[in-house]
């Protein structure tokens, strides 16, 4: 997960600026610098900002916010708290209708507003008007102790997208979850996503257009001025026409969200798509939700960003169905071998040990039930021989149940846990911990926060052996009760990949959720320099 870093990153530049000394490299990259520069140290971010989508416009739908810092960095002073985006109709935008139209159930009046209720914690609630975005409204679930979660709950159809910073102690690390519970009708089941980061260029492998999928972009814009987005969709045969609306130029106002149909931007239905979005102005956060007559439904967060080689961490061990969708975003065809991380090492699917992947086509496999019983993960590599990888996207759509009670989540490709990575909204059960260590063994903590109603963290180290997934119930807080986080912090060896299931029986439906744990930007990297610039004042 990207963070937006401001403050001592903001001083590191400017410094960089007037003195022309400091240099910033990538992680572990030696320092090259005639002037005899050291190598970049990692430092506690002082800012974070996150965007959580509108979710859900269904009167049958209870959602519970989650949020937690996992540890806090220096200082006594900060903040962490979201605040109500405006509802945007994307229609005057001049692109697709919008989940929160005037012919949406978002629009009807509340039936009885759950929200803004203040909840256990003396949070504000997410209910309620919108109008004002972010410039009014009381903050919703502030934090005022790093390491214990705070929650809230509502069950209002006109619940808001959120947009929100944390600062000081309560930046690095801040994770938001939302999870949602459909009772019925279509994308019932479970609905859960990590609220994200803004950023300018999102890829979506694994939507869809189909007659029985409603997916919806979800445009949030935190900042005070306007962003302008422009959405394309790849198909099986390349980049697909466009229907309705361009999908071009939507303007985002600010602290506002717009979503956006994807199906109005085909001139025909299509079952797999990838949806790239790109801010041309402005950072938006961006989200899929996809919501399946038949098959539930769930959220799509962004994948990872175009590289050679992919991971799928998560794919639960009674997944009855897995399909694959890899777009190879640049012009060159990629090859790729398929293997499954599971827990006695890699094995390839039997008929789809290779992929070849055509140049800005979406290439689709069902892989079937491939985990037989074994938690795993995919794992995507260059095919030898095949001379310069290039770098793809890649997504997958998971299902767990047989007949009229199955249930889909997603699994995103994402990145690894360089520092740590926090899974917010876990209870005493129903919480499955998937690491992944792809190359080398590797060692890492797994920390239990406190309860939202008290107790003390607890951890444990664990130990995944490398080319293996290991999946576990994740430890509890000692005495605790409520809601808890769960840390992932990587200490040695090769890197690891995270994810976090979510599941709950619904009337006989298996309803699951699943959320990749990429690296939460705690920390953002300093240069080092070999001349005192404090002296350079000569004022």
């Amino acid at each position: 997960m990207n963070r937006t870093v401001l403050g001592l990153g903001g001083t590191v530049v400017a410094l960089a600026a007037v003195t022309g000394l400091a240099t910033l490299w990538a992680p572990g990259e030696a320092a090259q610098s005639s002037g005899g520069a050291t190598k970049a140290a990692y430092k506690p971010v002082e800012r974070t900002t996150l965007v959580c989508p509108q979710p859900s416009t269904s009167d049958v739908a209870e959602t519970t916010y989650t949020a937690v810092t996992p540890k806090g960095g220096p200082g006594k002073k900060g903040s962490a708290s979201l605040r109500p985006a405006a509802l945007v109709d994307p229609e005057q935008q001049g692109s697709g209708a919008g989940e929160g139209s005037k012919d949406d159930k978002g629009d009807k009046d509340s039936k009885g507003d759950k929200g803004g209720k203040g909840g256990k914690n003396g949070g504000s609630g997410a209910g309620g008007e919108q109008q004002d975005g972010g410039a009014a409204g009381k903050p919703f679930l502030p934090l005022s102790t790093p390491g214990t979660p705070v929650t809230d709950d509502t069950s209002d159809p006109k619940a808001p997208a959120l947009t929100g910073t944390a600062d000081g102690p309560f930046a690095p690390g801040w994770t938001v979850q939302q999870t949602t519970t459909i009772g019925a009708g279509a994308g019932r089941g479970l609905h859960g996503t990590s609220c994200t980061a803004p950023d300018t260029s999102f890829w979506f492998p694994g939507a869809s257009t189909a007659a029985d999928r409603q997916d919806y972009v979800h445009l949030t814009n935190p900042d005070s001025d306007s962003a302008v987005v422009d959405l394309e969709l790849y198909g099986k045969d390349g980049k697909l026409k466009s229907g309705q609306g361009s999908g071009e130029g939507i303007t985002v106002p600010a602290h506002s969200t717009v979503p956006v149909l994807l199906s109005t931007l085909t001139s025909e239905p299509v079952t797999n798509v990838t949806l790239h979005v790109t801010a041309r102005s402005g950072r938006v956060g961006a989200q899929v939700h996809a919501s399946d007559t038949e098959l539930g439904g769930d959220w799509l967060p962004p994948a990872a960003a175009p590289t050679p080689g992919v991971v799928l961490p998560g794919i639960p061990k009674d997944a009855t169905s897995v399909r694959l969708a890899v777009l190879a975003p640049g012009g060159h065809d990629a090859d790729l071998k398929v293997k499954l991380a599971g827990r006695s090492g890699l094995i390839s699917p039997a008929g789809h040990e290779t992929l070849h992947v055509k140049a800005g086509m979406v290439t689709t496999v069902d892989l079937k039930d491939l985990t037989r019983g074994e938690a795993g993960s995919l794992v995507l590599s260059p095919a030898e021989g095949g001379g310069k990888a290039p770098g793809i996207v890649a997504a997958a759509r998971v299902l767990r149940g047989k007949g009229g009670k199955q249930e889909s989540a997603f699994v995103p490709a994402t990145a690894a846990v360089r520092k740590q990575a926090t899974a917010a909204d876990n209870g005493s059960s129903g919480s499955t911990l998937s690491l992944t260590a792809p190359e080398a063994g590797a060692t890492v903590r797994v920390t239990a926060s406190a309860g939202s109603g008290g107790g003390s963290p607890k951890s444990t180290t664990v130990t995944v052996k490398g080319r293996t997934t290991k999946a576990f119930t994740p430890p509890g807080p000692s005495g605790g009760k409520g809601t808890y986080a769960v840390t992932v912090e990587h200490l040695s060896g090769g890197p690891v990949y995270a994810a976090r299931m979510l599941e709950r029986e619904q009337s006989g439906l298996p309803a699951f959720t699943i959320q990749t744990l990429p690296d939460d930007g705690s920390t953002v990297a300093v240069p080092g320099s070999s001349q005192d610039l404090s002296v350079l004042n000569d004022d």
